[in-house]
């Protein structure tokens, strides 16, 4: 009997399991969205959501519990500096699996794990780049600046 183990084991022991999932939320964390088979962005949601709360808690205590499960101390920065105040509205919910279809290569089923709102921030860090470039031409050209 199984009772009180939750999670999946993902087909590996402990310490794999582990280092795969830190790696998976890390990279969340610092990416906004990977792409992965279905059953590891499954079992890496609860525990993105788990850091997410912990960064709107805002403690030296979350911050050390964040920093001992995250692989890199940008990325806990990264947490308590622009996500958890992104998410300090919001009660729960913090991400979402997106179905991709299946890959080529070995037929595995994948699905894409990000952030709620990072198709906004993308969107808006295009938007900022395409002024940028265009503004520098501008100036290059000698022509008028763009409104």
């Amino acid at each position: 009997m199984r009772h009180l183990k939750s999670g999946k084991k993902l087909k590996r022991n402990v310490s794999a399991r582990r280092a795969l999932l830190r790696g998976l939320v890390t990279n969340v964390i610092e990416e906004e969205r990977i792409t992965t088979t279905v059953p590891k962005a499954k079992a890496a949601k609860p525990l993105v959501e788990k850091m997410i709360t912990l960064a709107k808690q805002d403690t030296l205590h979350a911050r050390r519990q964040a920093a001992a499960f995250l692989l890199k101390p940008a990325a806990v920065q990264k947490l308590f500096e622009k996500l958890g105040p992104r998410f300090t509205q919001r009660t729960g919910g913090y991400t979402r699996v997106v179905k991709l279809g299946w890959r080529k290569g070995d037929g595995a089923e994948t699905a894409m794990l990000e952030l709620v709102g990072s198709e906004l921030v993308k969107r808006a860090a295009e938007r900022a780049k395409r002024r940028e470039e265009r503004l520098k031409e501008a100036r290059e050209t000698g022509g008028e600046e763009p409104a």
